[in-house]
């Protein structure tokens, strides 16, 4: 049954075109990622798709992974353990919230949904969850929680590329260009895998600093990408009233929502380069919607704080 559900060839996501610039006779289409499942979709279905079917083959009953409070990947893996019938368990960063739970499900939409879905969290110290990946932290959680099936945060490894690789299929072979919003770098990198050699893959990463490039090419030796650094708004998680109100018209002009993370942040850059004519005349661009719009309703209570506009939420 596992394999039949995330078989992709029965979930095939569907490309639409956004807008052909009239000046430029520049297409844009986004294939939507974000429709593939109602609550595992965009990248973290492609990246938890072989993942799965490996646990299971292992004869693995429990996922444990690590994430932020509100992490689209936690979202995720809850949603897909009590769909597939895994035991989860999530590493929570920030051990203050384990303070007051109720408080912290009524302000945090993710951990909420994430319990919803049977998901154990643990809490832990910043300090602590930079350990994370080392062998003796393991060694402990496997005394805590007996055997698991481990999932790295954000979710990305080999298996991971092998599942974003089935991003780009036959509908995607006359593109020119495909974007890609890129946070840990396995999404883009399963894209450059199966691009074509005439398609120029463009990244917009969500976080600040230079380390993504020796990420990517961990899981790459294609050249043929680049990533544009100038559309982080500040760092990962960072907005502004510019990016809100660009998410929010896009939203009502062409009826597809977008994050303020990952999604929005990618389209703005794509627009902002359109019409500063860093395309060719004539090209035909794809740009990947990897979801992640699970967030928006705990990013608006943060923007309420800041008294920042709200995401327009369907």
């Amino acid at each position: 049954m596992i394999k039949t559900l995330l078989d992709p060839a029965l979930t095939p996501s569907p490309v639409q075109l956004v807008k052909t610039f009239d000046t430029s006779n520049i297409s844009l289409y986004v294939k939507r990622e974000d429709l593939l499942h109602p609550e595992v979709s965009g990248n973290k279905f492609r990246k938890l798709k072989h993942n799965l079917l490996a646990a299971r083959g292992q004869n693995k009953d429990t996922l444990l992974t690590f994430g932020g409070a509100f992490s689209n990947h936690i979202a995720a893996v809850a949603a897909a353990g009590k769909l597939f019938g895994f035991k989860t368990i999530g590493i929570i960063r920030g051990e203050e919230l384990a303070e007051d739970l109720s408080k912290t499900f009524l302000q945090n939409p993710t951990l909420k949904y994430a319990t919803s879905r049977d998901m154990e969290l643990k809490f832990i110290s910043r300090d602590n969850y930079r350990e994370k990946d080392t062998p003796l932290f393991i060694e402990g959680l496997l005394g805590e929680f007996g055997d698991f099936y481990l999932l790295p945060e954000g979710g990305t490894n080999s298996l991971a590329i092998k599942g974003c690789e089935e991003i780009l299929d036959e509908k995607s072979t006359g593109f020119d260009f495909i974007c890609c919003a890129v946070g840990t770098g396995g999404t883009i990198s399963g894209i450059i895998n199966s691009s074509l050699p005439h398609q120029k893959i463009i990244g917009f990463p969500a976080l600040k600093g230079n380390f993504l490039k020796d990420e990517i090419l961990k899981y790459t030796s294609r050249k043929n990408w680049n990533l544009q650094k100038e559309y982080h708004f500040g760092g990962y998680g960072k907005i502004n009233s510019a990016l809100i109100d660009f998410i929010n018209d896009f939203q009502k002009k062409y009826h597809i929502p977008l994050d303020p993370v990952y999604t929005g942040k990618m389209f703005f850059g794509i627009f902002d380069l359109i019409q500063s004519s860093a395309f060719p005349q004539n090209s035909r661009i794809l740009a990947i919607h990897t979801g992640g719009l699970q967030g928006n309703a705990g990013m608006n209570r943060l923007l309420m704080k800041k008294g920042l506009p709200q995401i327009d939420i369907l």
